[in-house]
This record gives structure tokens, C-alpha cells and sequence, in this order.
């Protein structure tokens, strides 16, 4: 009896045959990636460099396993029945980093200390481009090019201060700025006149932001946020030292709008404060904004008694090319939209938009008589450069071509599900999502390889614009490669994540001993035994 990997693959072989090589199955024939598939490699090939430039890696060291409970907040909490959950920490970088040395007296005339320099950055530049080839976990989009502004990086470029009001320092980028601002503000229907808003760092600071706005225009609000928010909500509440409540999510990801009415009724004498998710951090799932609108004026809430802050990091940009996907729109009752810059979009740096009402904003904004501007930004120095970087890639894509780049990363991501589930493993693709979730691989070595983002027992790939139907093949080849290296006795275990996922995307024979029948008997693997893993 072949072992599971020679009996997958020669089915797939035989089944791709005559398939197209833009929708090739991960084992297609017309894909090398069979015959080449490399080995797992170690964290960083630093020793096919040529020279020893960069540092050795460390000595392996006791991997650090820490505790986790609900009351750490989103994106990192307990299981879902609120016990406390483990895992491991990544590696302590300090063994690895690059020490700064004082140059030699001479150097100017040896030129050695620039050398170096140049040495170890050229091998720095191997190592992004070997990352960049295995990157599925995280939402970057790394498909960009802006050559074009290459020779911008001369200049130190600072937007500090409102982006609508030019302050004493010169060389800055507000007329990209405020063109960036207004293309989003038209985007989610908010005219020029009625909106505020400028470009963040990151998506965290967006957050930061809409929260703050939040706090600002009902003082003695209470948060309330899914606990499948990002982190970055949890930590607004705890800076602003604000009472917060977590409102349970359905096995979606989405929020529970059935717990959500109970602990809103429960409190019903306090404003309430609202992070609604478009698109969570682990299972991509879209919260029902209408229905949460509905809920709060049936529970006796007026429009001034409730702030909505929408993140929508991800999938805020995405969801308006998405057909029969809910609007984000100003048109309803909501105060702000945060989206960041640097994931769907495609920038070299991590930035973000955040948009509020014009009306809330003078809440929080201060005239600062050093800058000769008003100062209403999280940070004080904003970075120049990336309204710049997003001015760029908004005109040179335009709705139509972030249209098609949606429409491809939706379809890439059910062609990465269909080929996990023919391969048997447990995995779930919200409706509106490019998030793919599946079983935790237990390989190690495959989870750093392809930089996959876990919690508990499931990983996750999102599907940016940079991710190929090549990359997910030679993912799926080695996945199955490497679930098989841990059945060494020909017993393919199967975790069980019915509790993540349900029992519809549940592989283990458990909840989906049927399909894992007719599988095995469909590609001749009678007397194969799948084993469940609690």
C-alpha cells in the first residue's frame, strides 16, 4: 500500500491533467513543483551565505511559553471558553542582532567599515527576498513597485500637524495627503466639507484614533467590541482607561448581535462606544453593522448616545469591490473608518487612513503656536513619505484595478480552500473573505517557513494580491508533505477544530466521517486510516 503522499499526488497528477496552467491542482503535472519541491529550510539560510557577515544564530535556547487569558484582550485571549491558553514565544532576537562599532580612525582611508556595511546589507536583501517568496500568514500585499519614487527618499519628509493646515516646516506632502484623505472620504460618502481625517502609521493607530474620537464625544461611554477584535481595541481601552465590554462572536468570527443586545441592555443607562469589525484579525469575518444599528435603536439608544468606529484594516478597502457585500457608508450612523495602507494596498512602509466627522473633531484638536497648525493626530512627527507612496498607487490602479485585484484574491482564496479540503484538512472561508483558516500544521518548520499567523489549534493564509496560484500550489504540496512526515505509521491524524471552525469544516472523522469515506475510496485508499486528534 503506497504511502498517503504517493496516492495523493498521482491523483492529482492524473486529475489536473488538461487543466489549464492558471488553475493547475497543487500536484498539477504541468507544475515542477513535484519534481523540485525543496526541503523545509532552516530559519534563515545564513549559512549559504558567502561571506560570514551577518551574526551566527544564537544557541537554541528553552522555547518560552507564556499564559494567556481573556483579560489580555482580542486577538490574543483564551480559548473559546475563556481557560487560559499557551503558547510560544518567537525567538529572543538579541544573540542575532547587528551590534553598532565605532569606525576606525583610518577608515575613511581603508574604506573597510563601508565595506562591511554594504556586505551585510546585500546579504540583508537575500534574506527579504527568500521571506518574501514564503509569505501566506499575514496581510501584506508584497506585489508593488515605486521605483518612481525612489529619489524622494533624499528628503526628510514630515506632515506634522493637521494635513489641512500647512505649518512653518516646508517639506512636507499634505497636497498627497489631503488627495489620499479625499479619495477615501468619496469612497465611504462623506463630502469634503464633512470630513476629517489624515494618515496614520499603522492600523493600530487608526484605532487609537476612532476610539479616542469615541471617548472624547461621549466621555462616560462604554467600549464594546467582539472578541475577535484586534488587539490594538483592547489596548485603546486600557490607555484611556475605559470600561470595557467583550461581546461574544459566532464561530464566524462575526459578532454575536444576540450577546451583544443582552450586555448592551444591561447597561443601557451608559453611552455606548462600538468597535465594529470588517474583516477580524484571524478568520477575516465581517460584523453585521446594520443589525448593530438596528439593536441599538431597539434598545432605546438615539444617534447621540452611540459612537460606531469601523476597523476595517483589511478588508475595509476590499469590501466595496466585493458583490452583495453591506456597505461601509457615512450615510449610516457611524463616527469613523480606519483602514491600513500597507496590506491590500501595497506600501514598503506600515501606514494607514483614518476618516471621522468633521463635527467630532474639534473635540480633540488644539492650536499649537510652534507648528503655526492645530494638532488633532495621535502622533506629533507623521511620516511624509507614505501619502506619497498611496497617492501613487491610487492613481496608478484606480477603482477598476483594485476591482480586479479583489475579484482575484476572492477567487484565489477558494481555490486555495478547495484544494485543502481535497487533500482532507479542516478549513473555513467566510463569504466575504480572502482569510483562509485551517488545522495548525504540527510542523514547526512549515508554520516559520511560510511566516503563518496561529491561535490554538488553526493557522491561516490571506490572500493578497502578491500571492499566486503557483505559491499556493507548492504551499498545499508541502503541507500535505509535511502532515504526513508526523504519520510515520501510516496513520494520517487529523486534529479536530469543530470548536473553531464547526463541524462543516471540520476534517477529523469525527464530524466528517462521510466525506473522508468516499474521499479515501474516490482516490483508491481503502484501508488508509484517518485517526482523530482532540
Amino acid at each position: 500500500m503506497p504511502v498517503m503522499t504517493e496516492v495523493l499526488e498521482a491523483s492529482l497528477l492524473k486529475k489536473s491533467r488538461g487543466v489549464p496552467d492558471s488553475r493547475v491542482s497543487p500536484c498539477s503535472a504541468s507544475s515542477p513543483l513535484l519534481a523540485a519541491a525543496e526541503p523545509l529550510p532552516k530559519e534563515i539560510p545564513l549559512e549559504a551565505l558567502k561571506k560570514t557577515v551577518l551574526p551566527s544564530p544564537a544557541p537554541a535556547l528553552s522555547p518560552v511559553v507564556v499564559e494567556i487569558t481573556n483579560s489580555c484582550g482580542g486577538g490574543g485571549s483564551g480559548d473559546e471558553h475563556g481557560h487560559p491558553r499557551k503558547f510560544v514565544m518567537g525567538r529572543n532576537m538579541h544573540g542575532n542582532c547587528l551590534q553598532i562599532t565605532e569606525p576606525e580612525l583610518n577608515d575613511k582611508e581603508t574604506g573597510e567599515k563601508e565595506a562591511y556595511m554594504s556586505a551585510v546589507l546585500a546579504q540583508y536583501k537575500e534574506i527579504l527576498v527568500e521571506k518574501t517568496k514564503f509569505h501566506l500568514g499575514y496581510p501584506y500585499n508584497l506585489d508593488f513597485n515605486y521605483g518612481a519614487l525612489a529619489e524622494l527618499q533624499h528628503f526628510s519628509i514630515n506632515n506634522l500637524g493637521d494635513p489641512f493646515i500647512e505649518s512653518n516646516y516646508g517639506v512636507h506632502s499634505r497636497q498627497f495627503e489631503v488627495g489620499v484623505l479625499d479619495w477615501f472620504a468619496h469612497l465611504w460618502e462623506l463630502e469634503k466639507d464633512e470630513y476629517w481625517g489624515y494618515i496614520t502609521n499603522c492600523g493600530t493607530e487608526g484605532n487609537l484614533h476612532g476610539i479616542l474620537v469615541g471617548r472624547e464625544v461621549l466621555p462616560d461611554g462604554i467600549l464594546y467590541a467582539s472578541r475577535d477584535s484586534h488587539y490594538s481595541v483592547f489596548k485603546a481601552a486600557r490607555m484611556y482607561r475605559m470600561e470595557a465590554v467583550k461581546v461574544d462572536t459566532l464561530l464566524s468570527g462575526e459578532i454575536n448581535c444576540d450577546d451583544f443586545r443582552k450586555k448592551l441592555t444591561d447597561r443601557k443607562d451608559k453611552p455606548a462606544i462600538l468597535n465594529i469589525n470588517v474583516g477580524t484579525t484571524v478568520k477575516g469575518a465581517v460584523d453585521d453593522l446594520d443589525l448593530v444599528i438596528q439593536i441599538l435603536k431597539e434598545v432605546g439608544y438615539t444617534e447621540d448616545r452611540f459612537y460606531i468606529h469601523i476597523d476595517g484594516a483589511l478588508f475595509g478597502l476590499m469590501i466595496p469591490f466585493v458583490k452583495r457585500a453591506p456597505k461601509v457608508s457615512f450615510k449610516k450612523p457611524i463616527g469613523s473608518v480606519s483602514v491600513s495602507g500597507h496590506k491590500f494596498m501595497g506600501c514598503p512602509m506600515p501606514c494607514g487612513v483614518q476618516i471621522t466627522r468633521m463635527k467630532h473633531i474639534n473635540m480633540l484638536s488644539r492650536n499649537v503656536e510652534y507648528l503655526a497648525s492645530r494638532d488633532a493626530t495621535i502622533m506629533g512627527s507623521r511620516n511624509g513619505h507614505a501619502p506619497i507612496f498611496l497617492w501613487y498607487t491610487l492613481n496608478h490602479k484606480g477603482y477598476r484595478g483594485f476591482q480586479k485585484e479583489v475579484q482575484r484574491c476572492i477567487r484565489n482564496a477558494h481555490y486555495l480552500t478547495d484544494c485543502l479540503r481535497e487533500a482532507n484538512f479542516g478549513v473555513m472561508l467566510n463569504e466575504l473573505s480572502s482569510t483562509v483558516v485551517f488545522e495548525r500544521p504540527q510542523s514547526e518548520a512549515l508554520i516559520l517557513k511560510w511566516q503563518l499567523a496561529c491561535q490554538g489549534k488553526i493557522a491561516h493564509a490571506v490572500i493578497m494580491p502578491s500571492v499566486t496560484v503557483e505559491k499556493l500550489d507548492a504551499f498545499v504540496v508541502e503541507l500535505i508533505q509535511a502532515r504526513n512526515a508526523f504519520s510515520a505509521d501510516g496513520n494520517v491524524r487529523i486534529q479536530c477544530i469543530v470548536e473553531e471552525v464547526g463541524a462543516n469544516n471540520c476534517a477529523c472523522s469525527l464530524h466528517r466521517g462521510a466525506r473522508v469515506n468516499s474521499w479515501t475510496k474516490d482516490l483508491g485508499m481503502d484501508g488508509v486510516h484517518m485517526e482523530t486528534e482532540s
